[in-house]
């Protein structure tokens, strides 16, 4: 891996780049690619085990987008990253689907097939199809918000001041009103982030004596999610729904490095 001809490519977008080993903690490697900050600001950091094969390379490079898709490779094993800048903060967003070869491609794919559906129904306009806002969706980050204007509420049902979240430890986004349907009921805690069934939930308390002082709480998974009115977070500019609108999470999920994201609000 050639590390100074990654960190010129990086350069190109204008972002830092750091390389280096891997470090354990909690019986856990922080290997692979992730932001951080020091003095100078924000930057990428890629760790790599001491004896780890993984090849890095920068496979497209789009300057004026401040974007660029990295490629690891271990062996003939390929995951893909699209690391760049959006609104306010560098990203790096594991990107689905093997024939993904340049960023455009990678913006496409992380689309899901609700949005690109819409996209190809409402956006005249090829340049506007990525764009953040346009005539099929508004997005703020990883989350795309599609109108639906047939939408029928329950307005007892609808929720103030709601959290949106990929379920990972992450910040969430804030919704001021927020509408769910479906799904299912799981619970969460910071030692079960992605949540689990009610009778999972059973069993860990049933097996685990201090499990009950877990701070648990009940969630919906995979749910039909819909907003109205402001949508905030710190690292992102404010949206505005004006009417309702379903909530879609991009499709990062199903890259081969985030098997275990689920979908929870």
């Amino acid at each position: 891996m050639d590390i100074g001809l990654l960190q010129k490519k990086f350069g190109g977008i204008g972002a830092r780049l750091k390389v280096g080993e891997a470090l354990a903690s909690w019986g856990r490697s922080n290997a692979g690619i992730n932001i951080r900050s020091d003095g100078g600001g924000a930057y990428f950091d890629i760790r790599v085990e001491g004896d780890d094969q993984v090849e890095y390379d920068v496979v497209d490079l789009r300057p004026e987008l401040r974007h660029l898709l990295l490629m690891a490779r271990w062996g003939a094993a390929k995951e893909k990253f699209l690391c760049g800048h959006d609104e306010r903060h560098w990203f790096v967003c594991a990107v689905p689907g093997a024939s993904v070869a340049n960023v455009k491609a990678a913006l496409e794919a992380l689309q899901p097939l609700e949005v690109r559906l819409a996209v190809s129904r409402k956006v005249r306009r090829v340049k506007n199809r990525l764009r953040r806002h346009n005539e099929a969706f508004i997005r703020q980050g990883e989350w795309f918000f599609v109108p639906a204007p047939d939408l029928e509420v329950n307005q007892l049902l609808v929720h103030k001041h709601e959290p949106i979240s990929r379920g990972r430890g992450g910040k969430p986004h804030m919704c001021q009103y927020l509408y769910r349907t479906g799904g299912e009921t799981v619970m969460v805690c910071r030692r079960r982030p992605v949540g689990v069934t009610l009778s999972e939930y059973r069993k860990i308390l049933d097996a685990t004596p201090d499990a009950s002082k877990w701070n648990w709480h009940a969630m919906q998974r995979d749910a039909s999610v819909y907003a109205r009115g402001r949508v905030w977070h710190n690292d992102h500019q404010t949206v505005v729904l004006e009417n309702w609108h379903r909530v879609l999470m991009n499709t990062e999920n199903l890259a081969p490095g985030n098997t275990h994201v689920v979908f929870l609000d």
